[in-house]
């Protein structure tokens, strides 16, 4: 029987050409997202044995949607993609439970063999980070990132997609004063005193494109 993948990624043109690279590998893409949220429903709904999942993604980043996967489906590897290099990202991912963490610059070469190396019980970092990421672990280099609970990710997230406090509420089935209090908690903890100081933060450790 074929390996069953899901596919998240926001932009079709990269979805596309993943789609392709794996169907000539013998895998079955079973289902498609283009946010976090539609990832983690759609692996509810379809139970792939692997899902391939863009880091800075809508709605919903890549981590915080592997950490759902995973306490939800902990059968399903996850696999993420991204362009960051930067091992407090790759430690972070880790954190979260995901198998794989593979550059977008080196998918046509990588991900296939990731896909492989994580179906047998392994985990699998792209060789142009392993290095730095195995020196961050063993803590000679310290991560520069505050440490951001994942709500708190998630609620600086979509403040950065320019979502009102009422519409965060929503997204995240939380009342509104909840939703102040998680922003107030961020400006104090990252000592920014402004919205734009939020976003340019959110787009500093990836959580949305510019």
């Amino acid at each position: 029987m074929a390996t069953r993948l899901l596919l998240a990624d926001d932009h079709v043109i990269v979805r596309n050409g993943l789609r392709n690279l794996l169907l000539n590998e013998g895998f079955e893409v079973v289902a498609e997202a283009s946010n976090g949220r539609e990832a983690f429903e759609m692996v509810e709904k379809f139970d792939p044995d692997v899902a391939v999942i863009d880091i800075s993604m809508p709605l919903l980043n890549g981590i915080d949607a592997a950490r759902q996967i995973h306490a939800a489906s902990p059968r399903t590897k996850v696999i993420l993609l991204t362009m960051h290099r930067q091992e407090s990202f790759a430690l972070e991912a880790l954190r979260s439970g995901i198998a794989g963490y593979v550059l977008k610059t080196q998918a046509t070469g990588d991900l296939v063999q990731a896909i492989r190396t994580v179906l047998q019980g392994d985990t699998y970092l792209s060789p142009a980070i392993s290095g730095t990421v195995v020196t961050a672990a063993l803590g000679k280099i310290t991560p520069h990132l505050v440490a951001l609970t994942a709500r708190e990710r998630q609620v600086l997230q979509l403040i950065a997609e320019s979502k009102t406090n009422k519409e965060i509420a929503q997204y995240l089935d939380l009342s509104v004063k909840s939703v102040e209090s998680h922003r107030g908690n961020l400006m104090k903890k990252l000592d920014l005193h402004a919205i734009a100081g939020l976003v340019r933060y959110a787009i500093n450790i990836g959580l949305v494109q510019t």
